[in-house]
């Protein structure tokens, strides 16, 4: 279903994703599904980081290398410079996507198995709260997946935290489950 463009929810560590290939006409769906404003940038789940290349050509810097190697697989989000592919609908025209590697292993499963990385914004109508369970996300969503993969969320409570990091800075973009305190400590640890 992913490869042929259709969304499909699944669950990942902090709530249930709404998930869509790399492609234009898939991400437009996602934007229709849940009623998104198109200035509203779309965060990207990979399965390993193995995967940036297909997002990013640029390598780490130093500081988003520390960051991942210490919270991902986690709930932490890093916005890097988007490859021309990257449709712009996700990048809202920044130019940046914000990509994560889920702490939930069907999550990274599933984004192996599909080939392309996947859309990981919340599984819910804009403005409504996020979903922890397929259940409540049939009640939002019902008519506009495909699929619901119905199996548990990790435990997190909050969504991920998303930081711009680079050699010279860290920006604190949404504090989530990771504090910027930690991320800071783990920066100053190296």
């Amino acid at each position: 279903m992913l490869r042929s463009g259709e969304l499909v929810a699944f669950p990942t560590d902090t709530y249930f994703a709404l998930g869509a290939i790399m492609r234009p006409d898939a991400i437009e769906s996602l934007f229709s599904a849940k009623g998104r404003l198109p200035n509203n940038p779309v965060p990207v789940l990979i399965s390993s980081a193995d995967q940036l290349a297909l997002l990013s050509e640029d390598e780490l810097d130093e500081r988003s290398k520390l960051l991942a190697d210490r919270f991902w697989p986690g709930a932490l989000t890093l916005v890097l410079p988007a490859i021309e592919s990257v449709p712009e609908k996700v990048t809202a025209g920044t130019g940046t996507v914000g990509v994560r590697v889920p702490d939930h292993q069907l999550a990274r499963e599933l984004i192996a198995m599909s080939g392309s990385p996947l859309t990981g914004t919340s599984a819910n109508l804009s403005g409504q709260p996020p979903c922890k369970t397929a259940d409540a996300v049939v009640d939002q969503l019902d008519g506009v997946v495909a699929a619901v993969v119905d199996a548990p969320c990790g435990d997190e409570t909050a969504p991920s935290t998303v930081v711009s990091a680079s050699d010279n800075d860290l920006k604190v973009l949404r504090e989530g489950s990771i504090s910027e305190a930690s991320l800071r400590a783990a920066l100053r640890a190296e």
